[in-house]
């Protein structure tokens, strides 16, 4: 059984914790290296439980932890109002399914004009976009390569209302 939930406050060091893994992946990509302390750090987490527009879900398989999405209404595309920043889902169950289950379960929960933003780099996370986007929504989304001062690269745009 998969459940992707809202996280509550107390979830919140599960998130952090699987944030880590999430940077530790993303730094064959962008190089980051970890900081003084052993951490990559994620630069503010509580702003997902202070701020009504953003959300934390966490994504659970069978009663363990399976990974996490950060949603928010920062957006570079006019005419989109709902982001998914931050999109995790623990190496053990890739390929399973648990994604896209997921990604639709948060994007069914809040219809809306989203924007999804994938590292030019990730070609595995443009391929799972591309992939679910194009199943579940195929007359419905776009691809727009966005270059200025607080984005380079591909963002995904989605209308999942009705």
């Amino acid at each position: 059984m998969i459940e992707t939930r809202l996280a509550a406050l107390g979830e919140r060091l599960v998130i952090e914790n699987l944030m880590e893994l999430y940077q530790h992946d993303f730094s064959e990509i962008d190089g980051t290296d970890l900081g003084e302390d052993g951490r990559y750090g994620y630069y503010d987490l509580d702003c997902f439980w202070i701020n009504p527009n953003w959300s934390a879900y966490v994504i659970v398989v069978e009663g363990k932890w399976a990974g996490f999405a950060l949603i928010n209404n920062e957006v570079h595309i006019q005419g989109n109002t709902l982001a998914i920043v931050e999109f995790f889902v623990v190496r053990k169950y890739r390929r399973q399914g648990v994604g896209r289950l997921a990604a639709q379960a948060i994007m069914d929960a809040n219809p809306g004009s989203w924007e999804i933003r994938v590292l030019e780099q990730n070609l595995d996370a443009r391929r799972f976009w591309t992939g679910l986007l194009d199943k579940l929504w195929p007359a419905k989304y776009s691809e727009a390569l966005v270059n200025d001062e607080r984005w380079h690269g591909p963002v995904f745009s989605v209308d999942t209302q009705l």
